[in-house]
């Protein structure tokens, strides 16, 4: 897999923070729910976020009464997460500093570590290893991507348009088997991968956001102009009652530590 590492992960969502809390995809419920019972996390766990961003995938287990510790090295996107409401109810996540390969979590910390669209960004093997020391005895990682189904038509064509931006294919192409180093780690054991279906249903200025949430869409005022127009003509050719759906595989890779 390409080290995106690389491609400076820590700053190159700095400006995005705002466009990414608003437009981009939740996770399926039933995702939520395989990661919960097969780790058995309640009340009384703690799960680990690690890169968190703005707390999509965070607020999901909060809002099933989880505790959650976020780690974000980003400040902006970051405090996007802090500022995102919860009921009064349920455990507010708490979000804090830090990169996948150096948390400042104590040893057997989480019973279970997260990564939600993110862990193609890390140095695989040195935070697997972060992963193990954080976990404690017979906790899990799961490792989360929505990555667009283009078996259906309109996300096929939205596709196209977000590969003409120069960056995508160097990120979009290593990210479909990101998750392989977990399975293959002899530091965890019981791997699986398993899929969800999931969907995006959109407005024009939704899909708009959703595509320039990316941090390979284009920043530079004229190749911006050029993508915003594809996509507002791919809208046009495909919008039913005002609204398009992005199509999603989302894949699930979980593991055990092993002892």
């Amino acid at each position: 897999m390409p080290d995106l590492f690389r491609y400076d992960p820590l700053n190159r969502f700095t400006g995005l923070a705002q466009g990414y809390a608003r437009w981009r995809p939740t996770y399926p419920n039933a995702a939520v729910d395989r990661i919960i019972s097969q780790s058995g996390i309640g009340l009384c766990s703690l799960l680990v976020d690690v890169g968190c961003g703005t707390g999509i995938s965070s607020r999901l287990f909060a809002a099933r009464g989880i505790p959650v510790i976020g780690v974000e090295p980003n400040e902006e996107m970051r405090r996007a997460a802090e500022a995102e409401p919860l009921p009064l109810e349920l455990p507010k996540p708490r979000y804090q500093s830090g990169q996948a390969e150096a948390t400042s979590l104590a040893d057997s910390a989480a019973d279970v570590v997260l990564a939600a669209q993110a862990f193609h960004w890390f140095q695989p093997e040195a935070s697997l290893r972060e992963f193990h020391r954080i976990l404690k005895p017979g906790g899990w990682v799961a490792l989360l991507w929505n990555e667009r189904d283009e078996g259906d038509p309109f996300t096929a064509a939205y596709g196209q348009v977000v590969r003409s931006s120069p960056d995508a294919a160097a990120v979009e192409t290593p990210r479909r088997t990101a998750g392989a180093p977990l399975l293959a780690s002899p530091l965890f054991q019981q791997g699986q991968r398993i899929t969800f279906h999931n969907e995006q249903v959109v407005d024009e200025e939704s899909l708009l956001g959703r595509a320039f949430s990316a941090s390979y869409a284009p920043r530079e005022p004229e190749e911006r102009e050029t993508f915003a127009v594809s996509l507002g003509g791919l809208f046009a050719r495909f919008q039913k009652d005002g609204v398009v759906a992005i199509q999603y595989e989302t894949s699930l890779y979980l593991a055990q530590k092993a002892e």
